[in-house]
């Protein structure tokens, strides 16, 4: 008998051990793919790499349900299910090659290909980047052909008659498995450990100091209303929204950091990160807000950001006439279009490297990120950024455009009920009706609620920071039995009213009103 073929007939205890053979030829795959990982990076892994262009080649669709269902955990949902699929996929597969030998091995080198094939392609990937699930494969491999021969080897023509394997011969596949999955979960923590400790810029993020900026406003006072349940005026750096494209957070040390400007200027720049610390410091509160927030979503946060203005660094590389994009890119790829224009209006677009006093988190770009006021952040706030190139919108299209977003993306004046709840059940009486309202570069005029579709109700604003940050805002209902809905809408200092016409997130931003019902007893 060939090593690729097989007994005429099976049980199921041969069956049980092809889905055995299967599964553990996938821990060897992933296994040895991780502990190999450290020579590229996280983007290494057949997990990162294969669900990285699974993100890019998703339909807008898919993007937008994954958001709105799972929204912050959408990344660990995506590594879920592909994880999901190869394990089931493995168990099938090895299932299958009871009879048929080849097809096991065919599909361990399929899933090497395609993993290499993805590592590879990846900005910053190539040749060497493939490298870990090429040897992944090649121990999968392996392991599957060992696993069948511990099977199999001692097996007569009695034994073939009925399927079964004589007991030295199982015994020695079982120790053999066992082998294998203790090996394959070594390799695995190894590889983890080893990408933790030289893939990871939390150590680099706590030697970083932010100093104090020379342009420091201080807030003023009643920004913030005494009422239950309504969000703080600045958002806590564990509390604030991410929304990106990142399965791996980029790992990037601040004293390897640099950032280049560079495409339609005169003088193409180079800065590094004590290049930027050094420039005139600047502190602003600027509330940023996702194009995928639903309309009373919670993809919207206030902080004070520390850093440098991007106009100066501009005006010093000398833009040329024709210039109307601003094309950053993070260190992992994605891309952002922002209007020239929107940095150059006088607007305090920079690059950030602080979030409320603190350098920034790694999810939230650090050690350097780009801010624009009053656009959103798929068109305005590149986390990790290391290159600006000017161009023009003909010329070059950004990552989200390039999907069906638009090219100019402002963001849109909105409100938000935070407090009650819908479907709260409330007691009569006096109700506190309260939340949020903003309208970035215009600011909010006033907030009105409404009741049962009935006259609008003017609601008391907190006061306004800036005509970049949001405003909190209460309405005191006094509130009968039975069931009610509520809706507030907005007016900007521009004198728009929030219109009742509801539109989708795509392509530019959500419009409509926030309504909800409760009941009061």
């Amino acid at each position: 008998m060939t090593r690729l073929e097989t007994p005429p007939r099976s049980t199921w205890h041969t069956r049980a051990a092809g889905v055995g053979i299967g599964l553990l030829s996938l821990a060897a795959f992933l296994g040895v793919a991780q502990l190999t990982s450290p020579l590229v990076g996280p983007a290494g892994t057949p997990a990162i790499a294969i669900g990285a262009n699974a993100v890019d080649l998703s339909p807008h669709a898919l993007k937008a349900f994954a958001i709105a269902h799972f929204g912050v955990h959408d990344k660990q949902i995506l590594l879920g299910g592909i994880f999901a699929t190869l394990v089931l996929a493995a168990a099938v597969v090895g299932f299958l090659s009871v009879r048929r030998r080849w097809l096991g091995l065919g599909a361990l080198g399929a899933l090497t290909v395609v993993a290499a094939i993805a590592a590879a392609v990846r900005p910053g990937g190539g040749a060497l980047a493939a490298v870990p699930s090429i040897l992944g494969g090649i121990a999968a491999g392996a392991v599957f052909l060992l696993l069948w021969r511990l099977r199999e080897p001692a097996v007569g023509p009695a034994d073939l008659m009925d399927g079964t394997a004589p007991l030295p011969a199982r015994r020695r596949f079982l120790v053999g498995s066992a082998g294998v999955g203790a090996g394959a979960l070594l390799a695995g923590l190894g590889g983890r450990s080893l990408i933790d400790k030289f893939y990871n810029a939390n150590s680099s993020r706590a030697d970083v100091k932010i100093p104090a900026a020379a342009d420091a406003p201080v807030t003023p006072g009643g920004v913030q209303l005494t009422v239950n349940e309504l969000p703080p005026f600045v958002t806590a750096n564990k509390d604030f929204y991410r929304v990106d494209t990142a399965l791996a957070v980029p790992q990037v040390a601040a004293d390897t950091w640099s950032l280049r400007i560079h495409g339609m200027v005169d003088n193409e720049l180079h800065l590094s990160f004590a290049d930027l610390m050094a420039l005139p410091l600047v502190e602003r509160d600027i509330t940023l807000t996702c194009v995928s927030n639903p309309i009373g979503g919670p993809y919207v946060g206030n902080a004070r950001w520390t850093g440098a203005l991007l106009k100066p660094l501009l005006e010093k590389a000398g833009v040329h006439a024709g210039a109307d994009q601003i094309l950053s890119r993070s260190v992992d790829g994605w891309t952002c279009g922002t209007p020239t224009k929107a940095v150059v209006d006088g607007r305090d677009a920079m690059l950030a490297f602080g979030m409320n006093g603190e350098p920034l988190p790694l999810i939230h770009g650090f050690p350097v990120r780009m801010l624009v006021p009053g656009i959103y952040g798929y068109a305005s706030a590149t986390k990790w950024v290391t290159d600006i190139q000017l161009t023009s919108f003909a010329e070059s299209k950004a990552y989200w455009v390039e999907r069906g977003y638009k090219e100019q993306a402002p963001i849109k004046t909105m409100s938000r009920i935070d407090t009650p709840r819908g479907l709260a059940v409330l007691p009569a009486g006096k109700v506190p009706i309260a939340g949020v309202a903003w309208a970035q570069r215009r600011g909010i005029a006033k907030v009105e609620v409404q009741i049962d579709g009935g006259e609008w109700q003017s609601a008391q604003l907190a006061k306004q920071d800036t005509v970049d940050t949001w405003i909190q805002w209460v309405y005191l209902w006094d509130a009968k039995k039975g069931p009610h809905t509520i809706t507030v809408r907005a007016t900007d200092m521009d004198g728009y009213t929030q219109t009742a016409d509801r539109v989708p997130e795509f392509p530019d931003g959500a419009t409509g009103r926030q309504n909800l019902v409760v009941t009061v007893n």
